[in-house]
């Protein structure tokens, strides 16, 4: 290293060069030159060995492979649900607008907003008063059209009598006569049927419920005029016990639920719009006899009891038909699966941590869960998180998975879309 002394030196040293005087030859110069450049990486070579002589000196770290930290899971054996999932509208079994048959003031309800009524139950009462009052009109009638027919009846056996025995009634007035008693029996037919139409008028008066179910709001108050030419129902009722989804597929899965419909009823659940809840489990009904060419979907009917009336009209739900339930299936997470330009695959880890790439066939994924046709065996290890870091034959070192609230969630078991089997 050098020191201040060292410097004092080298600042001491005089170039000659610099300060030749006028009339100095060239080489003479050009000599000084070379001295000068000659003492300078002297003076640099000393302070690049002082530097490096100072600095300490430390071993080269051998590169080592680190191991990746990351989750894992064992691929089960199990009986895993295959299900096709929908989206699906609640519609009630019956609905039933119920308007006034006839024309008169509403005098009485018997029923509070969204009480559950029976079929036949005396729901309103129209003023029933102007009907009784031509119902009595058309009994009257009757009567007195009945006292002419006797009378016409008795004068035509007289008829009868008198041509046959002294021939004092021409034939001529017998028939007169007998038209005269065929009027008067038709008469009272028109006033029976009179009577009959009073009699249902006052019937319509008395609304009664055409079927159980749960009846809305109330349309009409008591008090007002009602007519039979009304637009709006006085009320509506629709049958909530048991209701009916409807709900689509696309067009691919409906020879499928038609082959597994021959071989028995088939179970459909209804979740929530978020699809966490299972609200009712019906059966499925029928398939519609065409396809939607706007959507290339069918559409589809399930029954659900829905006893604790946990499905109302319009509600929007998510429906998951049951198709079949495989055996003995090959299960692992779907966060296992990466795809590659090869394909599917997973990172399988070995024995001694390290993982090996392997080829899947994918059956189908529910939830987050993916049965495996071809390419794991049961018990056999996957990675399910950290596979960016990793390369086929990389060490890994398992972690447990941590705790997260989507995990701790509460999933229904039976719920899911479906893949493509």
């Amino acid at each position: 290293m050098m020191t201040m002394t060292d410097v004092g030196e080298l600042q001491a040293v005089k170039f000659p060069f610099l300060t030749a005087k006028r009339g100095a030859t060239p080489r003479a110069t050009c000599t000084h030159l070379s001295a000068f450049l000659f003492a300078f990486a002297l003076v640099a070579c000393a302070f690049f060995e002082t530097g490096c002589s100072s600095a300490d000196s430390k071993p080269v770290a051998a590169v080592v492979n680190p191991s990746v930290p990351v989750s894992v899971a064992t691929a089960q054996q199990k009986d895993m649900p295959y299900y096709l999932v929908g989206l699906g509208s609640v519609s009630a079994f019956y609905t039933v607008n119920v308007k006034s048959r006839v024309d008169g003031e509403l005098v009485q309800v018997n029923f509070k907003e969204g009480q559950f009524v029976h079929k036949g139950e005396l729901l309103a009462l129209i003023d029933p008063r102007p009907y009784e009052v031509q119902l009595a009109t058309a009994q009257a009638q009757l009567f007195k059209d009945q006292a002419s027919l006797r009378d016409a009846k008795l004068n035509l056996e007289r008829f009868k009598g008198l041509l046959q025995d002294s021939g004092a009634m021409s034939q001529q007035q017998v028939d007169t006569q007998q038209a005269t008693v065929d009027q008067f029996d038709g008469a009272i037919r028109s006033d029976q049927a009179a009577i009959d139409n009073a009699k249902l008028q006052i019937t319509y008066c008395h609304i009664t419920s055409p079927i159980s179910g749960r009846i809305g709001l109330r349309q009409v108050d008591p008090g007002n005029i009602v007519h039979a030419a009304d637009t709006n129902p006085m009320f509506i009722i629709t049958q909530l016990q048991p209701i009916a989804v409807l709900f689509t597929l696309p067009e691919d899965n409906l020879p499928e639920v038609q082959k597994h419909m021959g071989k028995g009823p088939l179970q459909v659940d209804a979740y929530s719009r978020d699809d966490l809840t299972k609200l009712e489990t019906g059966t499925l009904l029928t398939i519609d006899n065409q396809i939607d060419q706007t959507t290339g979907t069918g559409k589809l009917k399930a029954q659900f009891d829905n006893t604790d009336n946990g499905l109302f009209p319009n509600q929007f739900v998510n429906i998951h038909l049951l198709l079949e339930t495989r055996k003995n299936s090959i299960v692992i997470p779907a966060a296992a699966i990466q795809r590659g330009p090869q394909g599917t695959f997973v990172y399988a880890m070995n024995p001694d941590k390290t993982v090996k790439v392997r080829p899947v066939t994918i059956a189908f994924t529910q939830n987050n869960q993916s049965v495996i046709s071809d390419g794991i065996a049961p018990n056999d290890i996957v990675v399910t998180d950290g596979q960016d870091k990793l390369r086929d034959g990389s060490k890994v070192e398992p972690r447990a998975p941590a705790q997260s609230n989507a995990s701790t969630r509460a999933i229904p078991s039976q719920s899911g879309a479906s893949g493509t089997p």
